[in-house]
């Protein structure tokens, strides 16, 4: 080849790359960690919308595949794992929150954002705004379809995760969850469908904020919820056991017993109504309290709050799944009884 136009070309790329270069320094840096979930999944029918593999996909396509973000920030990219999300487990989820707080420590960061399945997404976005502490946007994002369907929503979901994350306004509100063009709190949002797109919702708080042609708005100036803890898990390797169970007509203590003797340090009740039980559960949890093992009585309905108890603790605002995660947070802190109550029922 001839070494003047060799020379000529390589100047050129040099001269591409620092104005590359120069244009992403111009841009927020935003971190995405994928865990995998419906949002990388894929199936041979474009009309599979429900039994396609989850967590397909790698992050680096997950990119690659929506080039319009590069129009928002400077992305780079991450895989946790790549699994369903009903597989996620403390290990990640330790590891990624970890992860969150020392990329979030980074002045270059914007903010972060995270792909992960819809069934178990909102334990790990209620998990990460009790355990990340920066003011910093995170963003938790995921699909209902896959990538490969027909209207697949991932893409734009993606895109509007990181417009999100890499916007000054969405600074000071805690963990966030995207989908279907709304922005909630990960505090109160929640599945509450399990197909439809429309599925993540905050009944009674409602929403942060909405895009509009990809653009986030909001509602409210940032706001904090009332009684948030926050829980320092830098040298945390591992959660204590917390099981959940659910209550029913004619339910005796027998899983309450097998889960104690299972080695759990601390139990969820999905009561009903406002977290109610039958007298012989109720003593049964009473046996328990008094063996200094924490149970919370939540609600099966989906929806309320569970008022203070006598046997037990009520839970207050969160629902089984994320009593769980708190009361796991809480017994890993090594709080006593008297502390934990208050996380619930203050």
């Amino acid at each position: 080849m001839n070494k003047k136009y060799l020379s000529k070309t390589m100047a050129a790329l040099m001269l591409c790359t620092s104005f590359a270069s120069f244009a992403n320094a111009d841009k927020p840096t935003v971190k995405i960690y994928a865990t995998g979930g419906t949002i990388a999944g894929s199936s041979e029918s474009n009309m599979d919308t429900t039994d396609y593999k989850a967590g397909k996909i790698g992050v680096d396509l997950l990119i690659s595949a929506v080039p319009e973000l590069k129009d928002f920030a400077h992305v780079i990219g991450e895989q946790i794992a790549n699994t369903d999300s009903n597989n996620i487990n403390q290990n990640i989820l330790l590891k990624l929150s970890k992860a969150i707080n020392l990329q979030l420590a980074d002045a270059k960061t914007s903010g972060v954002v995270v792909t992960h399945g819809t069934d178990t997404l909102e334990e790990t976005a209620f998990f990460l705004d009790l355990t990340v502490k920066s003011d910093k946007p995170v963003v938790i994002v995921g699909a209902m379809r896959p990538a490969t369907a027909i209207s697949a929503d991932g893409g734009m979901n993606l895109l509007e995760a990181v417009r999100l994350a890499s916007d000054d306004d969405a600074k000071h509100r805690g963990a966030m969850v995207v989908l279907n063009d709304r922005i909630g709190s990960a505090f109160y949002t929640t599945k509450t469908n399990s197909t439809m797109l429309d599925t993540f919702k905050a009944t009674e708080q409602g929403y942060l904020g909405a895009f509009l042609s990809g653009e986030p708005h909001f509602y409210y100036e940032p706001t904090k919820p009332v009684d948030k803890p926050y829980f320092d898990i830098s040298h945390v390797k591992q959660l204590p056991k917390v099981k959940i169970l659910y209550s029913y007509q004619d339910q005796d203590p027998a899983l309450l017993h097998a889960a104690i003797k299972d080695g759990a340090k601390g139990i969820v009740i999905a009561g009903t109504g406002n977290g109610s039980l039958s007298d012989v559960m109720l003593e049964a949890v009473k046996e328990t309290m008094d063996k200094g093992i924490p149970v919370v009585r939540s609600t099966r309905t989906g929806n309320g709050f569970v008022t203070p108890k006598q046997e037990g603790i009520g839970s207050g605002v969160y629902n089984p799944q994320k009593a769980k995660v708190l009361l796991s947070l809480a017994l890993a802190h090594g709080d006593n009884l008297k502390t934990i109550r208050n996380y619930f029922e203050n």
